[in-house]
Order: C-alpha cells, then sequence, then structure tokens
C-alpha cells in the first residue's frame, strides 16, 4: 500500500513543482516582457529609459524558471517531451530566438545613438513575438495534440489555431496588464500617467480574450466543458470565474483610484486565475486527451537524481531573486547620460 501511495503520489510532487516552475515564469517574466510590449507606445524616449531601468536588474533572472521548466518537462516527463516538443517546435523556436533578440536589444540600446529607434523596435518586436507565441503553444494544448502509436503524427503548423491566436492576444494583453502595473508600483510623473492610461486598455483586452478564450475552449473542447459544466463540478469550480471578475472589477477601480502596488498585485491575482482556470481544463494530462502525469513519469533513478538537483537548485534561486528585488525596491528615477537609478537601493 505504501509502495503504491509513492507511486501515485510522485508524478504529482514533480507535476506540482513543474506548475511552480512555469506560474513564476509567467508572473516574474510576464511584467518584462509586458513591459516590453508597452515600449514603443511610451509617449517619450526619457519614459523608455525609465521602463528600462525598472526592470534592469530583474529581467535576466526571471527566464532561469522557463529554462527550468523545460528541463523538469524533459527529466520527469518524457513522454510528454518527446510529443509536445515537435508539435510545437515553430513557435517554441520563434519565442526563443525573441527572446535572444530582445535581450541582445537591451543590451545595445544603452550604447545607442544613431540607431536607439531600430533597438526600441527590436525590444517591443522581441517581447511581441515571444508573447504570441506563447499564445500559440497555450492554444495548441487546449486544442490537443494529434497522437499516433504514442507520437506526435500531426504536421509543423498543427499548432496554429482560431484558439491559440485568442490566446496569444489575451497574453499580450495581459502581459502588457502586468508591466502597467509594474510601471504604476515603480515609477513617478508623467510614466506613471501613461502606465495608468495604457492599463485600462490592457485590462479590457485581458478581460475580453479571457472571456473568449473560455467560451471558445468549451464549444470547441467537449472534454474541457465536461470539467467545467458537469454536476457537481459546476457548483464546486464556480468560484474561478466569480473570484476573477471580482479581482477585473477591483482591478479596474485601483487604476482610476491611484493605488499603486495594489494595481500590480491584482494585475499578478489575476493572471494566476487565469492558470488555475488552465490547469482545471487540461488536469492530469501532460498530453491533453493521451498522456496523464502518471503515464508519461521517468523511471524512479531519474526521479531521484532529478529531486536532489531541485531541492538545490530552486531554494538558490528564489533566494537570489528575492534578494534582487528587495535590493532595487522603491522607486526607479532618471538620472542624466544613464538609464537611472532606483530610489531605494
Amino acid at each position: 500500500m505504501t509502495e503504491l501511495l509513492q507511486a501515485d503520489t510522485v508524478p504529482l510532487v514533480f507535476a506540482a513543482v513543474a506548475v511552480f516552475c512555469v506560474t513564476v515564469y509567467v508572473l516574474a517574466d510576464g511584467l518584462d516582457l509586458g513591459v516590453g510590449i508597452l515600449f514603443l507606445a511610451a509617449p517619450r524616449d526619457a519614459d523608455r529609459d525609465l521602463m528600462m531601468t525598472s526592470i534592469e536588474p530583474v529581467w535576466d533572472g526571471n527566464e532561469t524558471w522557463l529554462v527550468m521548466g523545460g528541463t523538469l518537462l524533459f527529466a520527469a516527463f518524457p513522454a510528454g517531451y518527446y510529443i509536445l516538443l515537435p508539435a510545437f517546435y515553430l513557435p517554441i523556436m520563434f519565442m526563443l530566438f525573441a527572446l535572444i533578440f530582445r535581450g541582445v536589444a537591451f543590451g545595445f540600446r544603452l550604447q545607442a545613438t544613431r540607431f536607439r529607434l531600430v533597438w526600441d523596435i527590436a525590444f517591443f518586436a522581441g517581447s511581441v513575438l515571444a508573447t504570441f507565441c506563447q499564445g500559440l503553444i497555450l492554444g495548441g494544448l487546449i486544442n490537443g495534440v494529434p497522437v499516433e502509436n504514442g507520437m506526435f503524427s500531426g504536421g509543423p503548423f498543427s499548432f496554429l489555431s482560431l484558439l491559440g491566436v485568442l490566446c496569444g492576444a489575451g497574453l499580450v494583453g495581459g502581459y502588457a496588464l502586468i508591466g502597467a502595473g509594474w510601471l504604476i508600483w515603480k515609477t513617478d510623473g508623467a510614466t506613471q500617467v501613461f502606465a495608468r492610461e495604457i492599463a485600462h486598455a490592457a485590462l479590457i483586452l485581458t478581460a475580453a480574450m479571457m472571456a473568449l478564450v473560455s467560451a471558445w475552449s468549451a464549444w470547441s473542447v467537449p472534454e474541457v466543458a465536461a470539467r467545467w459544466f458537469a454536476f457537481p463540478n459546476l457548483a464546486l469550480l464556480a468560484p474561478v470565474p466569480l473570484v476573477t471578475l471580482a479581482v477585473i472589477v477591483a482591478l479596474w477601480r485601483g487604476i482610476w483610484e491611484g493605488a499603486q502596488a495594489r494595481t500590480f498585485l491584482l494585475a499578478l491575482a489575476l493572471f494566476a486565475l487565469g492558470l488555475i482556470g488552465l490547469i482545471v481544463s487540461l488536469w492530469p494530462y501532460l498530453v491533453p486527451r493521451h498522456v496523464t502525469v502518471w503515464d508519461g513519469m521517468s523511471d524512479p533513478q531519474s526521479l531521484a537524481f532529478l529531486a536532489v538537483g531541485v531541492a538545490v537548485i530552486i531554494p538558490i534561486v528564489l533566494a537570489y531573486q528575492a534578494h534582487a528585488y528587495w535590493v532595487f525596491r522603491g522607486k526607479t528615477v532618471h538620472e542624466h547620460g544613464a538609464y537611472g537609478r532606483h530610489a531605494g537601493s
């Protein structure tokens, strides 16, 4: 009985760790991708300087969680990895190139004079492309991946769907909302006014896409509809959309009322609720409707080795990021000749 319990529990533990890594990535990297999405909309070059300064100490560390999530999928759930990777080769490769491109733009923009606008466009384009590719992957997961004999059986463009496009638009709006919330919290003056104004549009886009994605998923994927609307699930899961609606209303009011940290935290909460909805829709599948977390689990020796690495690495990364956010706390202020500095550092 004990061995059976362990066999059932171990995949749940590693699945929870993988979900944790993805969640931290989406919430943490979402803020700097969101700042990139808003970059060209900023009215002045000084605003763009301040926007980059606000994320400069933390943006590169945020992407550690993306690498960790991919590593966990490969090591802990190889059956899911070798099906999902070929299914999403194109959006994954475009996403990685976009992330690299925006990283190059981040570094070169500070030194550029004549071609600064080129790097502004590159930073914006890399942020939008990476975010939209994540939406295409998300939509493809919800729709389901064609599988035959335990292998991916679709073509290179099987990931394309209307649901993926809706998810991509929703993620662009959602990351822009998180980025605007971050700027409201971290800046003052004209930059904060700009962030408040654009946060309204980002919230409208995010809320609209969340509603459309939810409705389209329930209409086009019967398993998702059954998960949410079959009794007693309907009663048990009703708090999720109700709380989401309450957060949207509170966020809208917070933007108007001048809330700063609360606006940013509510934007994170809205995204977290979206992730909860996704988990409810897809659980317990690694590959929707084909491979569960129990079916796709790696061998015990690999999991034991992986557990040691996870137990060491995750606390170190969390401590590093917590220290970075603490050291560079406070408002970001502009200084002539440089991007700026952080008032709390």
